[in-house]
């Protein structure tokens, strides 16, 4: 997600990026960049920030371009209602639900999102106008979106209005739309390898139990 705020600003010949092998990450990052071995992360006056949504916060603080937080307080609010939420409840339950009941549990989390894309009427995006909230969850959208209906059968659009015409704005963006994931058939064969296994694993021991009883 710090990719599209990198993006957006309009910050490509300001920051240098340094592709990292996510399988093979060298010792060096680890031990003379970012410690915690995460990705992303990035040095700015001799400064190591890490984390998406804290980058995704710094660039907006640090660098030139216009503001991705709005001056109304009750927005301001929303926003950093909106970024916890992604980070802490949104994206993991939506994980999680893979191996239980993907439909109900990531379902409910959509519901939230369309919910909250209600609250402010002047523009489609979360505070109205883009900010930070959409950069927050826009990688993650685009994920779920793109397996979702190939691992459940479910497209997470449907009967949600304003998320679909969210998702349809966010790709009218230019920055967005240079970070979006271009493999398709690669990242949902990486999703069914990662997710896929437990939910068959789980179906089975209940198979197995129910023909012991």
């Amino acid at each position: 997600m710090a990719f599209v705020n990198f993006n957006l600003e309009g910050l490509q010949d300001k920051i240098k990026l340094v592709p990292i092998d996510l399988k093979n990450r060298p010792d060096w990052y680890k031990e003379k960049v970012y410690p915690t071995n995460k990705v992303p992360s990035m040095e700015h006056n001799n400064k190591v920030i890490g984390e998406s949504l804290d980058l995704v916060k710094y660039v907006d603080s640090n660098f030139e371009g216009p503001s991705l937080l709005p001056d109304d307080p009750e927005k301001r609010k929303f926003a950093e209602e909106l970024i916890a939420y992604s980070d802490t409840t949104f994206v993991p339950e939506v994980y999680r639900s893979f191996a239980k009941d993907a439909r109900t549990l990531a379902g409910a989390q959509f519901d939230y999102l369309e919910k909250a894309l209600l609250k402010f009427d002047d523009g489609p995006f979360f505070l109205g106008q883009f900010s930070q909230v959409d950069i927050a969850y826009a990688p993650f959208i685009e994920r779920f979106q793109v397996f979702m209906p190939e691992g459940f059968d479910y497209d997470i659009t449907t009967g949600r209005h304003k998320l679909a015409k969210w998702i349809e704005e966010m790709n009218k963006l230019d920055g967005y739309k240079q970070t979006k994931v271009l493999e398709h058939e690669k990242m949902v064969e990486y999703y069914k390898n990662r997710f896929l296994p437990v939910l068959t694993l789980q179906i089975l021991d209940t198979f197995l139990f129910l023909f012991l009883v």
